[in-house]
C-alpha cells in the first residue's frame, strides 16, 4: 500500500523531469556568429556582413561576432553597415583583434556602433580624420565632411553610452588610443586578453536594441564564417583603383575590336570586362558624371583619328578624360579618398599616346594611299580559273577569288582586265580584245 501511495507521488515529478530534460535537448544551442573585418571596408565589407546575419539566423545563433582590424574605407559603406547594426535583431560584438591590430577610421566608427566592443591587449583604435591618397581635400569640404562625421559619432556614443569626447578627438584630431587606454576612457566596454574572456564578459549583459527595447546578449560556441571566392572576388573588383583600371583596359580592347573587326576575343573580353566594371563602379557609388566626361573623353579621341579637327577633338578627349577620372569619386562620400594623380597621370599619358598614334599612321596612309577599294582594282590583269557559263565565273586577282561578268565570251585560264564592278562582282575584258 505505502508503495503504491509512493509511486503515486513520485510519478508526476518524474514527468515533469522527463518533459524538461525532452525539451532542453530538442531546443537549439546558443551560438555565435563570427566574421572577421580584415580588409579595407567597403561594399564587399557590406555583401559579407548581409550574408553572415542571414547565416546566424539559419543557424539560429544569438549573437555576431566581429573581430575587426581595419585601416578604415568608404564613409557610404560605413553608414550602411552601422545602420545593419542598429537594427540588427542580434547584439553585435565587435573587438579589435588580433594582437597587434587596430580599429582605424571607419572600423572606429563601427566599433562604436557595437551593442558591446572591446580591444584586445595590444591593439589600438581612433584616428578617424578624413584623409586623402593623393594629398589634402579642399578645407571647406573637409570642414563640413569632419562636422557631419562628429555629429553621426556623437549619436552612436550617446547611444551606447560611452565617452562622447572620445568620439569628437577621434574625428577632429585623428586621435588614437591603446584598448586600455581607449576602457580608461570609457570608450569601449572590455579590454583583455583572448577573444573567450571577451565573449564571458559580453554575455549576460542588457544592450538597448531597435526599436527602444532591451535585450540579454547571449553567447555560445563561435560558428566561423569563413571567407569564400564570392568576397574575395568582390573585395578584388571594388578596390577603386582596380575598378578604373579595368574600365580603360575593357574600353581599350573594345576599341581593337572595332578599329581591327573579326579579331573577336578583344570584343568579348572588353565587352564582358565593361559590364564586370560597371557593376564594380555602381557598388562603389561612383559620380556618374565623372564616368560620362571619361566615355566622352574617348570617344573625341576616337573621332581625332577620322575628323581632320587639326588636334582641337584630341585635346577636348584628353581634358574630358583628365577631369572625368578627378570627378570619378566623391571625397564627400568616400571618406576622403580619390583616384591619386599619380595613377591618372600616366594613364592619360599612355591612352593619348596610344590614339594619338593610330591617328598619325591612319594620316600617313591615307596620304600614301588616295585611292582605295575597287578603284585600286581597275586595269589589274587577273586569270579566269572556273566558269559557269561563256560569261561568268571566278577569276584569281592578286591572290584572292572573285565573281565575274564578261563583256565577250571567254574560255577557262584566259587571261582579263577589270574595268568596273557592281557590289561583289567584277566586270572584265577579254585581254585578247583589249
Amino acid at each position: 500500500m505505502r508503495f503504491l501511495v509512493a509511486l503515486f507521488f513520485i510519478l508526476p515529478w518524474m514527468q515533469v523531469v522527463t518533459a524538461n530534460a525532452a525539451e532542453a535537448s530538442t531546443s537549439p544551442q546558443t551560438c555565435t556568429k563570427t566574421v572577421e573585418i580584415t580588409r579595407t571596408i567597403g561594399p564587399a565589407t557590406v555583401d559579407l556582413l548581409k550574408r553572415v546575419e542571414k547565416r546566424a539566423a539559419q543557424e539560429k545563433c544569438s549573437s555576431i561576432l566581429l573581430l575587426v582590424n581595419t585601416p578604415g574605407g568608404s564613409l557610404d559603406s560605413t553608414r550602411t553597415i552601422v545602420e545593419m547594426i542598429l537594427n540588427s535583431p542580434l547584439p553585435y560584438l565587435c573587438l579589435v583583434s588580433p594582437s597587434g591590430g587596430h580599429a582605424g577610421s571607419a572600423g572606429a566608427i563601427i566599433l562604436q556602433a557595437c551593442h558591446v566592443n572591446g580591444g584586445l591587449t595590444g591593439t589600438n583604435l581612433g584616428a578617424a580624420t578624413p584623409v586623402t591618397m593623393s594629398g589634402d581635400i579642399p578645407k571647406d569640404l573637409r570642414q563640413k565632411i569632419m562636422n557631419d562625421t562628429k555629429s553621426w559619432l556623437q549619436s552612436l556614443t550617446k547611444l551606447r553610452g560611452r565617452n562622447d569626447q572620445f568620439g569628437q578627438d577621434i574625428i577632429m584630431e585623428a586621435k588614437a588610443v591603446t584598448a586600455e587606454e581607449a576602457l580608461k576612457l570609457k570608450a569601449i566596454d572590455y579590454a583583455g586578453p583572448t577573444v573567450a574572456d571577451f565573449l564571458k564578459f559580453a554575455n549576460g549583459r542588457k544592450v538597448k536594441m531597435a526599436g527602444a527595447t532591451t535585450q540579454t546578449v547571449r553567447t555560445g560556441p563561435q560558428s566561423v564564417f569563413e571567407f569564400d571566392t564570392r568576397h574575395k572576388t568582390l573585395s578584388l573588383l571594388t578596390d577603386p583603383e582596380f575598378a578604373y583600371m579595368l574600365l580603360l583596359g575593357s574600353l581599350a580592347l573594345l576599341y581593337f575590336e572595332i578599329t581591327h573587326p573579326g579579331t573577336m576575343v578583344a570584343g568579348v573580353l572588353g565587352g564582358l570586362g565593361l559590364v564586370v566594371a560597371m557593376i564594380a563602379l555602381n557598388k562603389l557609388d561612383v559620380e556618374w558624371g565623372g564616368l560620362m566626361l571619361i566615355f566622352l573623353g574617348i570617344a573625341l579621341l576616337i573621332a581625332e583619328m577620322f575628323v581632320p579637327a587639326f588636334g582641337i577633338l584630341g585635346v577636348g578627349g584628353i581634358t574630358s578624360f583628365v577631369l572625368g577620372s578627378i570627378f570619378l569619386f566623391d571625397p564627400a562620400k568616400t571618406f576622403g579618398y580619390r583616384l591619386p594623380l599619380t595613377l591618372i597621370a600616366p594613364v592619360v599619358l599612355i591612352f593619348a599616346a596610344i590614339f594619338i598614334g593610330v591617328s598619325m599612321l591612319m594620316i600617313k596612309t591615307r596620304a600614301v594611299k588616295k585611292k582605295g577599294g575597287f578603284e585600286d582594282l581597275m586595269g589589274v590583269m587577273a586569270k579566269v580559273v572556273s566558269l559557269e557559263d561563256e560569261r561568268h565565273g571566278q577569276i584569281e586577282l592578286r591572290g584572292e577569288i572573285w565573281k565575274f561578268k564578261s563583256d565577250a565570251p571567254v574560255a577557262l585560264n584566259d587571261s582579263v582586265k577589270v574595268h568596273g564592278h557592281k557590289e561583289l562582282v567584277l566586270h572584265v575584258t577579254s585581254y585578247k580584245e583589249s
